[in-house]
């Protein structure tokens, strides 16, 4: 009898921790989600809390549907043993590659540490020489992580001001000056150098990827040749879970310099191509 009432309570508290950890993400999504305003949102809300889930992976489904209502699309699960391998994980390099005298940066996705993120810039930065006729900016593939190492990396091609980026949540706006970016990469500025700017984008550019396209958004001398992009330029934030899994939220979204606001919806170049990095070179040399 001992043995089955042990049995019994065990069940009990499994499934009360199954619900806690379901209430504990469904709270922070209430109070941070982007899209968390209305009346989808306090249908899913109300479902979400009146589960009584009998397992955690059943917990972990309730979590994932309600994301994607209170953060949208760019909002998700992440379970603790992949948590894990970002935090091990070894991110690429960016490469300069010379055309001719244009240099092409291709900037690969980046969630490493401090270290990796100064190593990360630091590539493109002492690759570039001051006179260059125009440079190309490959951001094809680039789903995203830290945008800060990123928009170090080509920061030298950016006006110095206070308007580069926003991002915009429910409660305020937060301006991200150049200055601030390249402080938090953790690598000196430096000077700017003024010349034609091509980006290349394709349907895998998103996230950090389209935040760094968005700091060029409404600069005369920037062209964007390529495909549109994946449509995640927003601002997530993570919050831990129980037991070691990550609620990941879409909290903001991004604004640039001109006043438009980017979220899930995808960014269009300004010259559709099949052949984005010839077309760009043609445009900066002018042939």
């Amino acid at each position: 009898m001992t043995g089955i009432l042990s049995a019994a309570l065990l069940l009990v508290s499994c499934a009360d921790s199954n619900r806690r950890y379901v209430r504990k993400a469904v709270r922070i999504m209430d109070k941070q989600g982007i899209m968390a305003t209305d009346s989808r949102w306090w249908e899913e809300y109300e479902c979400a809390m009146d589960a009584h889930p009998s397992s955690r992976e059943e917990a972990q489904e309730i979590v994932r549907a309600a994301a994607k209502v209170a953060g949208g699309k760019h909002s998700f699960l992440q379970l603790a043993g992949s948590v894990m391998a970002d935090a091990t994980s070894e991110w690429p390099a960016p490469e300069v590659i010379f055309m001719g005298a244009i240099p092409v940066v291709q900037l690969p996705p980046f969630s490493g540490n401090q270290a990796e993120g100064v190593k990360y810039a630091s590539a493109v930065l002492e690759a570039i020489p001051e006179d260059i006729p125009g440079v190309v900016i490959d951001l094809r593939g680039n789903t995203g992580g830290n945008m800060y190492p990123m928009i170090a990396a080509v920061h030298r091609f950016l006006p110095n001001d206070d308007q580069m980026l926003r991002f915009r949540t429910r409660k305020r706006t937060q301006w991200i000056p150049l200055a601030y970016a390249v402080q938090v990469a953790g690598v000196p500025q430096q000077s700017r150098i003024v010349c034609p700017v091509a980006i290349l984008t394709d349907a895998q550019t998103a996230s950090s990827g389209e935040a760094t396209l968005i700091c060029f958004r409404g600069l005369d001398y920037v062209r964007v040749f390529g495909a549109p992009t994946a449509g995640y330029a927003s601002a997530n934030q993570p919050f831990p879970l129980p037991g070691g899994d990550r609620l990941v939220l879409t909290t903001g979204c991004d604004v640039s310099r001109t006043g438009e606001v980017f979220c899930d919806d995808p960014i269009n170049p300004d010259v559709y191509s099949e052949t984005p990095l010839e077309d760009a070179l043609a445009w900066i040399t002018g042939d």
